[in-house]
């Protein structure tokens, strides 16, 4: 036995692998998530927009991405350097800590695909798929890799020189796809009908089905990233079911009140909210500060989902409201709520550790969120010159399903007794029930 393998842990390694196909799950899932929430002229190209980052992502984070994430830092905390490009010098005796180092790359891999696949949900219903298909690798050699090397990379500033605590992914998974959402729908512009026609969720058992799966996953999401089957894991998978559970009763308490009627899209909204606020924070707060983590959450984004229709953005779907405000929440909250007890050594303001915690917190949010926002935005800028980056408005009005894929998620193909619909009429009436449904 080669010293390599003796320092492989079976069980953590076990763990580890389940944990990083909970993630991956979690992409799928996103996809019925998103798709259940589009209008029926745009279900697949929302579902595609999922499915295609898995398959970009991976080879530009192969290519290049680990290595300059994980990889020993090269310019003093920033990046790291390209000595794993290609995947290069690692084999199956190569190890991180108790596990695999391929099997902790490809962990780390599904993170950065779900992260690019969530901004598609603040631009659903009018990006140009070809755009998207440039748009996320490089995004993610941009935004997402270095964002990594700062919060987990060997020297990383965030994390060995800021101090700051993030778990789970709260600063390089919400926080940056929720402001390069903000960004990227800033330069698409809204979508047309915004504020003035209904766009309501063509499917809810889909989005509700997609929750599921997306809890499902996380849990490997959040207590995988112990990287070991021990008590850390543990606490956070019980802090990663707390806070959904307490943020899905937030959102319906609000809506009860607000609206007077609790919703089935609410429900799946504040489970989600207190699960991308529990992210950052499931390692390092107890059982109370992450019910208190779910239920800030659960509330908060009830109300911020609706900042948009104030501030005149387009988010379709949400993600700023629910990934960007829940994930500024679930880390600043750290800087509240951490306790000695799951950290080893950082403790919260309400456990005697003064402010300085919250500031590094609040500082480590500022840079990320200006980060990623300034970077997209210039990149969204910059494709949109090139190739441009919005779906013409036909497309856009009849829908990109069948503009686009030359495809429909529903069978509208015959009518009457069996007779084949022909091209024209299949776009006419698609275009037609798009027009009057919700």
């Amino acid at each position: 036995m080669t010293l390599a393998a003796a320092r492989v842990n079976t069980g953590d390694t076990a763990w580890l692998l389940a944990a990083t196909a909970l993630v991956l799950l979690m992409t799928p899932g996103l996809a019925l998530f998103y798709g259940g929430m589009v209008r029926t002229k745009s279900v697949l190209n929302m579902l595609m927009m999922s499915f295609v980052s898995i398959a970009l992502v991976t080879v530009v984070w192969l290519a290049a991405g680990y290595s300059l994430a994980f990889g020993d830092d090269a310019f003093g905390g920033l990046i790291g350097g390209l000595h794993h490009a290609g995947m290069a010098h690692l084999g199956p005796g190569s190890v991180h800590g108790t596990v695999p180092t391929l099997l902790f790359a490809t962990f780390q891999l599904t993170f950065a695909i779900i992260t690019a696949a969530l901004i598609s949900g603040a631009v659903a219903d009018r990006t140009k798929f070809s755009a998207w298909l440039v748009f996320v690798p490089v995004w993610t050699l941009l935004v997402y890799v270095p964002v990594t090397h700062w919060v987990w990379g060997p020297g990383g500033w965030i994390a060995a020189g800021l101090g700051a605590l993030d778990f789970a992914g709260g600063l390089p998974v919400e926080i940056t796809s929720g402001a390069s959402g903000l960004a990227l729908c800033l330069v698409l512009g809204p979508r047309l009908g915004f504020k003035k026609d209904a766009m309501r969720p063509h499917n809810l058992p889909m989005v509700i089905l997609g929750a599921g799966l997306l809890w499902f996953g996380w849990f490997g999401f959040n207590a995988g990233s112990a990287f070991g089957a021990n008590g850390l894991a543990a606490a956070a998978f019980l802090n990663t079911l707390a806070a959904g559970c307490t943020g899905l009763l937030g959102w319906l308490f609000v809506e009860q009140k607000r609206d007077g009627h609790p919703t089935t899209l609410g429900a799946v909204s504040g489970a989600v909210a207190g699960l991308v606020a529990i992210t950052p924070s499931c390692g390092t707060v107890s059982l109370l500060g992450a019910l208190v983590v779910g239920l800030a959450a659960g509330v908060v984004c009830s109300y911020a989902v609706s900042w948009k229709f104030k501030l005149n953005y387009d988010d379709s779907l949400d993600v700023v409201g629910v990934h960007l405000v829940g994930g500024i929440i679930g880390t600043l909250l750290i800087g509240l709520f951490a306790e000695k007890a799951m950290t080893g050594t950082a403790e919260g303001l309400f456990y005697g550790g003064g402010l300085a915690p919250l500031g590094r917190q609040l500082l480590a949010v500022v840079v990320v969120a200006g980060y990623a926002f300034a970077v997209t935005y210039g990149l969204g800028k910059l494709l949109d010159k090139a190739m441009g980056l919005r779906a013409s408005e036909e497309q856009e009005h009849t829908g990109l399903d069948l503009t686009v894929h030359a495809e429909t998620a529903y069978d509208h193909g015959v009518l009457g007794h069996g007779a084949p619909v022909s091209h024209s009429l299949l776009t006419a009436t698609s275009t037609q029930k798009v027009d009057t449904q919700a």
